[in-house]
C-alpha cells in the first residue's frame, strides 16, 4: 500500500486497518516460529506499513488539534 493510497483513507479506516494488519503480523510471526516462511521479508513489510498507517493517523490527530 502506497503512501498516497494511505492518505485517501479515512480515519476509521484507518484504524481498521491497522487493527488487519496487527493480526496479519501476529500469524506471520507465529508461522515463521514454527515452520520458516518462504519469504521473511514479508514480516517487515508488515511492520513497515503498520507504522505508515499509525504515522498519518498520528498526523491526522496532530493537524485537528492545531485547527
Amino acid at each position: 500500500m502506497k503512501n498516497s493510497e494511505v492518505q485517501e483513507l479515512s480515519s476509521k479506516e484507518l484504524l481498521e486497518k491497522i487493527e488487519e494488519e496487527k493480526a496479519l503480523l501476529v500469524r506471520q510471526k507465529m508461522s515463521h516460529a514454527i515452520t520458516p516462511l518462504e519469504n521473511p521479508h514479508k514480516i517487515k513489510g508488515t511492520r513497515r506499513l503498520i507504522a505508515r498507517l499509525m504515522t498519518e493517523l498520528r498526523n491526522r490527530e496532530l493537524n485537528e488539534n492545531m485547527k
